[in-house]
């Protein structure tokens, strides 16, 4: 079984640089949270090739509403919570203009051995084809409590369902993830 951390599921390049803005928090917000909010699209189904256009839409949507942020939850559950909207919408508007799958593309890396990379994309696969095979209630519970490391709470708010909602729906991606780990083990 190979061990899977958020760095190794998925690598996004490196950010563009910040845009010029005239609001103070927008730059930061995006300089420090670039990483985060490409990782959390990838992870909640948004294709790669959308990627790009989905972090920009989510950091134009911050611009338009960063003066409506209250700090009644921190930063990083509010761009969790944009971002996991943009992958609905994306989701759903794909749905509606069905277009042909594309093939998977390499992760960037920081130079790993040829061994390494093969694991590391073995277990993204696998990480991605579990993903791909639960509600999108399930996969955003796993998204943001399992892969980025929010908390129950901070991951309640982010999606807007009750705290003991989401612990129910990570309890049972939990058992599937586990079940699937297990089958996986049995298979080699």
């Amino acid at each position: 079984m190979v061990a899977v951390n958020q760095e190794q599921l998925v690598a996004p390049s490196p950010p563009p640089p910040a845009p010029e803005t005239s609001e103070l928090g927008l730059a930061e917000a995006y300089e420090e949270h670039f990483a985060f909010v490409w990782r959390s699209l990838r992870a909640l189904g948004v294709p790669h090739a959308a990627l790009d256009d989905a972090t920009q839409d989510v950091f134009v949507i911050v611009q338009r509403r960063l003066g409506e942020f209250e700090e009644r939850s921190s930063l990083k559950t509010w761009l969790f919570g944009i971002a996991y909207r943009v992958a609905s919408n994306l989701r759903r508007s794909s749905r509606r203009h069905p277009t042909e799958p594309l093939p998977a593309h390499e992760l960037a890396s920081y130079r790993p051995g040829p061994h390494e990379l093969t694991e590391r994309t073995e277990a993204v696969a696998f990480v991605e084809q579990f993903l791909n095979g639960v509600d999108e209630a399930q996969r955003a519970a796993f998204t943001a409590c399992v892969l980025e490391e929010m908390s129950t709470p901070e991951a309640a708010e982010a999606l807007g369902v009750n705290v003991n909602t989401l612990a129910s729906r990570l309890r049972a991606v939990r058992a599937k993830f586990m079940a699937a780990v297990a089958a996986r083990g049995d298979e080699r």
